[in-house]
């Protein structure tokens, strides 16, 4: 450590992420002996930091929750997180943008010129989304996941007049709040459907909580946000060959090395180069037409290999297109009858 005063900066970084410390593990974290940490964090008591003794054999220290906000503290790599965090948070779907940027000018005010300078680097333009979420609306969401109570709230639909406010409560058992493309989601159990629900929380309005507690169950695939994904792209579960959801996924070899259509592959298909000049791809799709509609769409020559489905589809695809230009083609040509 360079000195106390960055060692307590260390010391209120472990505390914070952890709720629970054995004394001898912080020394050991810390490099210093347990006398010197508990001389450090009777200095964060005395800046008002509410930091609770636990007995133990070697005792034990826990941050606790207080009623003042005490000063805070940060590292410079907390320090330019927080900052960027704050700067792209208009984006985020959350009705927050005015309160983010006067929390980052006022974070910003207080840094050092090292850790301002790196923030000022990067020049961020962000633009809020047109469908915000009330902050007290996602809080209650929120916390209604963390206390794994039954969650009752009236549900606006996307059709004007239809589900507006009167209409029926629902009650459902939150399990996840997920961000996704600038929009907040709550994935929950709903036992009227005895299925997974996925509801936009910017048309939610919550009741009065119901006390009713619930217990969890797990998420298929084990990832909320992996699930709200596939639901999305019309999966059923979460896993296919790409982990990513796609009800259908297939493979073709496109005639053209794998540079020429890298530019224009998703993030989330595999891509092979192959040593003829060619390159194998995997990818996915919501339907077999769609994906092999996807496959022609690179407009190179491209071979099937697999599965059958969209061997079939690509087939269908290109008897289709034939029948079309032959169609456009014998009404150009046929006679428009006597003038």
């Amino acid at each position: 450590m360079s000195g106390p005063s960055s060692r307590m900066l260390t010391l209120l970084s472990l505390l914070q992420v952890r709720r629970d410390w054995a004394g001898d593990v912080l020394a050991e974290r810390l490099d210093v002996s347990p006398r010197t940490v508990r001389r450090d964090v009777d200095r964060l008591r005395e800046l008002g930091y509410r930091i609770t003794s636990l007995r133990g054999p070697t005792g034990g220290y826990r941050l606790a929750a207080g009623s003042e906000l005490p000063p805070l503290l940060f590292d410079d790599d907390q320090a330019v997180a927080v900052a960027l965090a704050l700067a792209v948070a208009p984006a985020s779907g959350a009705d927050i943008a005015d309160a983010a940027a006067r929390a980052l000018a006022t974070v910003r005010q207080v840094m050092p010129s090292r850790v301002r300078h790196r923030i000022d680097a990067v020049e961020v333009a962000t633009a809020p989304e047109s469908t915000v979420v009330d902050p007290a609306v996602l809080v209650a969401v929120s916390d209604a996941v963390r206390s794994a109570h039954v969650l009752r709230f009236a549900y606006t639909s996307a059709w004007p007049g239809v589900g507006t406010d009167d209409g029926p409560t629902r009650r459902v058992e939150p399990h996840a709040v997920v961000a996704r493309s600038g929009r907040w989601y709550l994935l929950a159990w709903s036992p009227d459907a005895d299925d997974w629900r996925t509801y936009r929380i910017d048309r939610m309005q919550p009741r009065a909580p119901s006390g009713l507690a619930f217990t969890p169950r797990p998420v298929p695939g084990g990832d909320p946000a992996a699930f709200v994904a596939a639901r999305f792209r019309g999966a059923e579960g979460t896993a296919d060959p790409l982990g990513r959801g796609w009800p259908c996924t297939g493979t073709a070899v496109l005639h053209v090395p794998a540079s020429g259509v890298a530019p224009y592959v998703d993030d989330d298909a595999v891509l092979e180069d192959l040593d003829d000049g060619t390159c194998r791809l995997t990818t996915g799709s919501w339907s077999w037409p769609a994906l092999a509609a996807r496959f022609a769409g690179f407009t190179v020559p491209f071979t099937v290999v697999g599965p059958e489905h969209l061997r079939t589809a690509t087939t269908a695809l290109a008897d289709q297109l034939r029948a079309s230009v032959s169609g456009a083609h014998a009404s150009r040509t046929r006679p428009s009858g006597n003038r």
